[in-house]
């Protein structure tokens, strides 16, 4: 293997790639993102191709980043050091590889069977969850209000473990016009109201989820043409938005299939 050693902060790759791990901004004007370890970068190659660059860091090549650099020897690769590495990484203890790929844009069916809208969600590793979610039960497309945390960020990615590789989506959504055009039911997750299970979910659906802790924005609810609810008989108040949203949609999944 051959590559570049990069060991100064100052060098302007190293600045471009910082940029892209820590603003959203970066990656909108670039349509751009960072991908991190092996599992992200072969499942993007698998559905689009080669990455435009790898990096490595020095000292931590486990037998899986050398052999996945080996596979990808025409694709441009820089070494940095630990420390500079650590800095592009969104985790604690990084994989020892990103790459630097363009952000996939797929396009949502014109008419769609099964859609999930997201408002305002925060957490990124909570959305990539969802968005995980999403991906398993079927979703056609998910809709992401302007006040969702990025879709394409190093810790959302890493969440969705590649589901925004083959999941649409439309970021900074007008959430209202989503559901004024969608030809079925829009179902509002709220609490003490219409159980999930009463419901029939056979027909084109989709499903309204709000801020972890804030829930829905009262103009979503008004807008939807349900509200619907968890069950619950334990004695909490509520349930995460990420293991909520996976309940609606596997219930989703599973009355189309039953």
């Amino acid at each position: 293997m051959t590559f570049k050693h990069i060991t100064s902060r100052d060098n302007s790759l190293f600045k471009e790639l910082k940029k892209l791990a820590d603003t959203s901004r970066e990656r909108r004007k670039t349509g751009k993102t960072l991908l991190d370890g092996v599992h992200l970068v072969t499942a993007y190659i698998e559905q689009f191709g080669m990455p435009e660059l790898l990096v490595i860091a020095e000292g931590q090549s486990t037998h899986e980043v050398v052999g996945l650099v080996q596979e990808l020897s025409d694709v441009p690769t820089v070494m940095f050091t630990t420390l500079m590495f650590a800095e592009l990484s969104p985790v604690a203890t990084p994989t020892g590889i990103l790459a630097l790929v363009k952000t996939p844009q797929l396009p949502i069916p014109e008419q769609p069977d099964f859609l999930l809208l997201l408002e305002d969600i925060q957490d990124p590793g909570n959305l990539g969850s969802m968005l995980r979610s999403a991906a398993a039960a079927g979703v056609q497309g998910v809709y992401l209000s302007e006040g969702c945390t990025d879709a394409w960020s190093p810790k959302s990615l890493r969440g969705g473990q590649g589901a925004q590789f083959v999941l649409p989506l439309v970021e900074r959504a007008d959430l209202l016009e989503v559901i004024a055009g969608f030809e079925g039911q829009s179902l509002a997750t709220t609490l003490g109201s219409e159980s999930l299970y009463s419901l029939d979910l056979t027909q084109p659906t989709a499903f309204v989820i709000g801020n972890e802790g804030a829930g829905l924005s009262q103009a979503l609810i008004a807008a939807s043409s349900q509200q619907v609810s968890i069950p619950m008989l334990g004695k909490v108040e509520s349930l995460n938005a990420g293991a909520a949203t996976a309940i609606c949609l596997f219930e989703r999944s599973r009355q189309k299939s039953a």
